[in-house]
């Protein structure tokens, strides 16, 4: 068990999702109080909601995280394994694209709502720790050290000297500092917007391959689907306005289908209704500055979604938010009294990084929905993987680097420009070689004279 901190506080987490449950695990074990209120009721007794999951891609900084609270390998038996992407062309055999070199490394398809009960366990476990469920956040006074909160029974305050934000991209914890003078927030919605349907298990086994993670590349468009325990397929389509709107009919839904996504479309016995009853869901990218704020009573910071919503193409915005949290906790736990030397510290470590990662969701929907299904994007991973595996550790895509190591998120960019000067600099020196060594046989062999 970590050692205690030397300081001690009164935390209030708002929001009771994956990041508020693993930050207050944390700290809890550090001896703080901690308090986790949740606005919605407890979602172990009334279940997920419908259609709001996007299954989880758990990689090596999720699990690096969940493994400080000992919850790495029951994550790990609640999830599968993905090797790689199936990519369905309409017009050729699926075919996988492994992830890494050695095709042995893995994302983890495990989902939300399961990952979410684990976590509640695990916090409400920790000495510490308490869990207040429907408790909606009405005000934070940091000058008081005050919260407001509205319940069934009525308006509540509640004290705490350290407010932690984890309440989600539409966060009630951000908003109470919004129009705080010099609080910079930019919120970009994509044109797409997602819609979820499910793939039951086909004779009681998996109808498409459970080690991959399935896309169906349309260009402007896609499906993809993570396998389930239960050996179901979870799908989620990102579509344009203008795509879902378009389907007005029964017939005009089955017709689509049957003619984008022709392997899958059969597999879905309730296909109009379950893609009438589910709800589209919207697709933010969320940036705002400074995370941590301060008054007389009390100390602000945002962390997850609440900090830096992110669209999920990369399949890291659980990942990075649990990073967040484990960042969060060390530096906590090393700086002593010092506690706002501590938050500002958080924020520098992740700031840039939670930037960085965004735009790199933002590339990989591009290459989902249109490259992968690319002949050269092919040929180019393969022979990234086959530089891998001839000098190991040497030529990492920047898929390893994201989802297979903890390599901060800012370095990843120059990193990846730097392999590719030094590939263009060897092959510029490769054929320099050749092309000198031409030269050579020839003056040693004499050039032919040509006959008039």
């Amino acid at each position: 068990m970590p050692p205690e901190s030397t300081a001690q506080h009164d935390v209030a987490i708002i929001g009771a999702g994956l990041a508020g449950c693993l930050a207050a695990a944390l700290l809890g074990r550090r001896g703080h109080r901690v308090t986790l209120y949740e606005r919605r009721d407890d979602p172990r007794a009334t279940g997920a909601e419908r259609g709001r999951s996007i299954n989880l891609a758990l990689s090596a900084r999720g699990l690096s995280a969940l493994a400080e609270v000992g919850l790495e390998d029951d994550v790990l038996a609640q999830g599968l394994p993905m090797h790689g992407r199936m990519v369905h062309a309409p017009d050729a055999a699926p075919q996988l694209q492994p992830y890494s070199a050695d095709r042995d490394r893995a994302i983890h398809s495990v989902s939300r709502s399961r990952l979410n009960e684990i976590l509640l366990d695990t916090a409400e476990a920790v000495p510490g720790v308490s869990i207040e469920f429907g408790h909606q956040l009405d005000g934070i006074d940091l000058d008081t050290g005050s919260l407001t909160f509205r319940t069934a029974e009525g308006a509540l305050d509640r004290p705490a000297t350290l407010v932690l934000g984890a309440d989600g991209s539409y966060a009630a914890s951000r908003r109470a500092v919004t129009f705080r003078p010099g609080f910079d927030f930019s919120q970009d919605y994509l044109s797409h917007g997602y819609k979820e349907l499910t793939v039951p298990a086909l004779d009681g086994d998996f109808a498409l391959d459970p080690g991959a993670l399935h896309i169906w590349p349309q260009g402007s468009s896609m499906m993809i689907a993570l396998p389930n325990l239960d050996r179901s397929f979870t799908c989620t389509l990102f579509w344009t306005a203008d795509e879902f709107d378009a389907l007005r009919t029964d017939d005009d839904i089955r017709s689509h289908f049957a003619t984008h996504y022709p392997d899958v479309a059969g597999l879905i016995p309730d296909l109009v209704g379950d893609y009438r009853a589910n709800p589209v869901g919207s697709l933010v990218t969320i940036r705002c500055s400074p995370w941590v704020h301060h008054g007389a009573g009390a100390s602000l910071a945002l962390l997850g979604d609440a900090a830096h919503a992110i669209v999920p193409f990369f399949g890291q915005g659980a990942n990075c938010a649990f990073e967040d949290c484990l960042a969060l906790d060390r530096l906590l736990a090393a700086a002593g009294d010092d506690l706002r030397g501590a938050l500002a510290a958080y924020e520098r470590a992740r700031k840039a990084n939670c930037d960085a990662i965004a735009d790199m969701a933002l590339d990989n929907f591009v290459e989902m929905r249109d490259r992968v299904s690319s002949p050269v994007f092919r040929l180019r991973s393969q022979a990234r993987h086959a530089l891998e595996r001839a000098v190991p550790g040497r030529f990492p895509t920047r898929y390893e680097l994201v989802s297979f190591s903890t390599t901060p998120y800012v370095e990843i960019e120059g990193r990846m420009r730097r392999q590719n000067l030094g590939l263009a600099g060897a092959a510029t020196g490769a054929v320099a070689g050749l092309g000198a060594a031409m030269l050579a046989v020839r003056k040693l062999v004499g050039t032919p004279t040509r006959k008039s």
